[in-house]
């Protein structure tokens, strides 16, 4: 059965009271998680209220019980990646097993300028990627000291103490649809693909893809989780979803076929049918109106 989660945008005027009315919302409601950005602001003005992504997950895994929770994603641009390997296995250990570390590359260009962090250009921004991406496994799968001697970073004989309570720590979520880079990186190093906006047939070519490369690299493809995160514009009645469509800019038809899940409660469960059916396991619907909190009641009523 395909699981359900809400994803939002922290950069999109989250603070303390919309975070923790989420939180407990989504945990109550059944959806099976909570998932959001990493982003210190929009790429384009004006800034909102952005919390900050760890401290914000390290409230939700005190203060929930049941959900599982991430970063979609968290980039190494910005977040060194022994740093967000000893936060990723301590939040998971705080919250009994529920994290999922979803890992990026890092791409908007204002953010690093107003914050001055270097996004580097994109060949070496994916090569620094890749090197963050093996010195997180590395700390939280290995028991022994790890050496790494990489060009963006270095260890030697660092060891991540007190060891993950899971073994291996955390799920490790790679997203995006490229073949050549994305799921390259998800047969070497995930045990998530998050896939984007994708439509039923695209996502089954994909799909099948990344079962022949894990499967010629010696892995299940059992061993990865197919999950997929996609725009959701639903309203609790006519109205509000008629609103939510004109503030989009887009027509009902463009949304669908953008990969959105949109419209009707019967056409949301269409479309979510469709995507189980294609192979999808888990979907994240990016709920951008953070104090729309009726109609993700009225979604959950009718999806869960």
């Amino acid at each position: 059965m395909l699981e359900i989660a809400i994803m939002i945008e922290g950069q999109n005027g989250l603070n303390w009271p919309r975070w923790q009315k989420m939180v407990k919302l989504v945990e109550d409601l059944g959806f099976v998680g909570l998932f959001r950005s990493d982003h210190f602001t929009n790429s384009e003005p004006p800034d909102l209220d952005s919390l900050e992504l760890w401290i914000s997950l390290t409230w939700l895994a005190a203060n929930t019980k049941r959900i599982e929770f991430g970063p979609l994603v968290t980039p190494f641009s910005f977040r060194h990646p022994v740093h967000t390997a000893r936060m990723a296995s301590a939040v998971d250990d705080l919250s009994d097993g529920r994290l999922v570390l979803g890992l990026g590359a890092g791409w908007n260009e204002l953010e690093h300028r107003r914050f001055g962090f270097e996004l580097l250009k994109p060949k070496a921004r994916f090569d620094r990627l890749d090197e963050g991406m093996q010195v997180v496994t590395r700390l939280l799968q290995s028991d022994d000291p790890v050496t790494f001697k990489g060009q963006y970073y270095q260890l030697s004989d660092a060891i991540l103490l007190p060891r993950p309570q899971r073994p291996g720590g955390p799920r490790i979520l790679i997203g995006g649809n490229g073949i050549k880079r994305t799921l390259s990186y998800v047969v070497r190093y995930a045990s998530e693909w998050n896939s984007v906006s994708l439509l039923p047939d695209d996502f089954a070519l994909l799909n099948k893809r990344l079962d022949a490369m894990l499967d010629q690299a010696g892995r299940s493809p059992e061993s990865v989780r197919r999950s997929m995160m996609t725009g959701c514009v639903f309203g609790k009645d006519e109205a509000t979803l008629k609103q939510k469509i004109s503030e989009s800019g887009r027509t009902l038809d463009e949304l669908q076929q953008r990969g959105s899940v949109a419209g009707s409660l019967n056409a949301v469960k269409e479309q979510l049918a469709a995507l189980e059916e294609a192979g999808l396991q888990r979907i994240m619907l990016q709920w951008l109106s953070l104090d729309d909190l009726e109609s993700m009641e009225v979604l959950a009523r009718g999806v869960l």
